[in-house]
Order: structure tokens, then sequence, then C-alpha cells
């Protein structure tokens, strides 16, 4: 059928397949996320004399305190996080277990959709670039994956901007409104896009390292089998082995992602113009001046807890949405 992938099932089954896998993935995943966000958004502490206004996790240097140590203490950094456990325990402790699901609409907003155009380009993408021998079979997953995720990335990175600023700083869909508002105001639609460059930094290598692991650890763990008939349970290997993989090699862009977003909030609290944050390399040398290289991989064990997981999570199902579709059109072709 025309209208339909060699692997026997059309575009608009794909989307299903895959939004269907993208809902199961969001609710397992998103308390990493959170505490992903949270880990990489902290700065490191100031010097003493300053005080910083706590935001739910976001410390920002914004209030010099004139009596040094004898400020508030609500403004002496109550909750800054030492590490992955330590962040779940204080997030749980100090505002509640729907903390860690906060941004959830705004995440199966972005994702669901976003997913469903990815997975299904990708697929189409690799059958053109294959079934017109413009690259070689080795390597049209990679290609595939990166286009693919350079368009998702383009489309969907205001919402992502949003989603961030809810994990962040667990504001009200009120409040980021207003923050939205007042980023439009200050520097047009392009603020919306603020973050797109190590967005697509990360997510481009991520996407196109992913679908080339991908493809060789299941043909390695198939052996002769067709790549159609692919079981859940390989596809899940395979899917966490890649996805690890991708998410190490890809974290310092995840960091610089993260600290651009948050930033945006410095113009809601005080009202006033954020600095200029430079280029996306500035930025990475900045953050090794600060923290040195281990900040270039803040939120690693979240990252890596969440890579591996999500991704097996996410292939297998669209693996297996894919082999149900496979056998509904068999069905009705005999049928018929």
């Amino acid at each position: 059928m025309a209208d339909q992938d060699p692997g026997g099932i059309s575009p608009l089954q794909q989307m299903v397949a895959s939004g269907a896998g993208a809902v199961v993935t969001s609710l397992f995943m998103t308390p990493l996320d959170v505490v992903k966000v949270r880990l990489q958004s902290q700065r490191p502490s100031m010097a003493s004399g300053k005080c910083l206004l706590y935001c739910n996790g976001v410390l920002e240097p914004l209030y010099l305190c004139p009596n040094g140590a004898r400020c508030a203490t609500w403004f002496q950094d109550p909750t800054r996080f030492t590490g992955t456990m330590d962040a779940f325990v204080k997030i749980v402790r100090h505002e509640g277990t729907r903390t860690l699901w906060s941004g959830l609409p705004a995440t199966l907003v972005m994702t669901v959709p976003a997913t469903a155009i990815y997975f299904t380009a990708y697929d189409q993408l690799k059958a053109f670039l294959c079934g017109r021998a413009l690259i070689s079979d080795l390597y049209a997953p990679m290609v595939a994956g990166a286009l693919a995720r350079l368009g998702t990335v383009t489309v969907v990175s205001p919402l992502e901007l949003m989603r961030t600023k809810l994990q962040a700083r667990h504001v009200s869909y009120r409040e980021l409104g207003a923050c939205v508002r007042a980023a439009v105001a200050q520097g047009g639609w392009r603020s919306l896009w603020l973050g797109w460059g190590p967005t697509a930094l990360r997510d481009v290598p991520f996407s196109a390292l992913y679908w080339f692991n991908y493809e060789l650890v299941k043909s390695w763990l198939n052996g002769l089998r067709p790549k159609d008939q692919t079981s859940v349970g390989m596809s899940f290997v395979a899917g966490g082995i890649s996805g690890t993989v991708a998410a190490v090699l890809t974290l310092p862009f995840d960091v610089v992602k993260t600290q651009r977003q948050v930033a945006l909030g410095a113009m809601e609290a005080v009202r006033v113009n954020p600095l200029h944050v430079g280029s996306t390399w500035l930025l990475l040398r900045r953050i090794r001046a600060e923290s040195g290289t281990k900040g270039l991989f803040a939120g690693f064990l979240p990252r890596i807890i969440k890579a591996a997981p999500s991704c097996a999570i996410m292939i297998s199902t669209y693996e297996f949405g894919k082999s149900f579709f496979q056998r509904l059109n068999q069905d009705r072709l005999l049928g018929s």
C-alpha cells in the first residue's frame, strides 16, 4: 500500500504507537527529570554577605544582605541539593510528593505530539534514504535521526522552555503565563526559543548517536532475524544501552540548555534585564570555571537513570505498537 511504510503500517499508525509510548514514558520518568533540572539549575554558593532568593531549588543571587550572617533563614539557601537522593528527599519534604510530577501536563502536551512527529519522521526518512540508496544502511539511522530531531526541536522549543520553568521553579500556570508575556514584551517572540541552540546541540547528536547505536545493538541481538520481527525485550535492551551512551556524551549541552532557560526567571523576579548569556561555548567555559569539569556533568546520575529506562520504555512500546498494527493490517488483508 502506498501510504504504508516497509514494515506494513501507515504513518498515522506510527504516530499512534509513538504517542502511546510517550505517555507511558512521561508518567514514569517525570520525577527524574524534575530532579535533574533542579540539580543543573542551582549555582555554586555565593560569598558571605550575599543572600539568595530561594525559589524551590533555583538559587538567584538577587539580594545583597546588609546584615551578613544575620539574614533571615529563608534567604540562606535552606535546601541546597548535594546529590540525586538528597534532591529527592528535600523536594518531597519541603514541597510535597506532587512536586515530582510538576510540569507533567506541559510535558504531555509537548511530548506526545513531538514524539509522534519525531518517530514517524525518523522511520519515513530512514526508509527514504535506504530506498533511494542515498546513503549506506549503516549510516542511514544516524542521518535520519539527526534530521528528524532537528525539525522536532524547532517546533517544540517554546513548550520545552515552559516545561523547564515549571519544573525548576514550581510556579503556577498563571505565573508562567506572566513570565512568558514578560519575556515576549522584552525580548520579542525569539525569546520563546531561548535555549534552542544548546537544545539542538544536545538533542540532534543524541538522536544521531541513539539511532545509530540502537540499530547496531538490535541487529547484534537479533542475529539473523528480520528487523521487523524484533521482540519487545530486545528493543528494551537495545534502547536502554543506546540511550545511556548518547546521554553521557551529550550531558554538558543539557546543562547549558537548563541554565539558559532557568535564567529567564530573573526578569519577573526583580524586573531587570537579564545579563547577556553569551554563546553555548562561552557558557560551557563559564560553568567549567565556576564549578569545574564536574559542573558540566551536573545531574549526571538522574539523567542516566532517566535516559536508560525512558529510551527502553519508549522504543519497546513503539515497537510493540508497530507489531500490533502490523498484525491488525495483516488480519484485515486476510479477511478482505
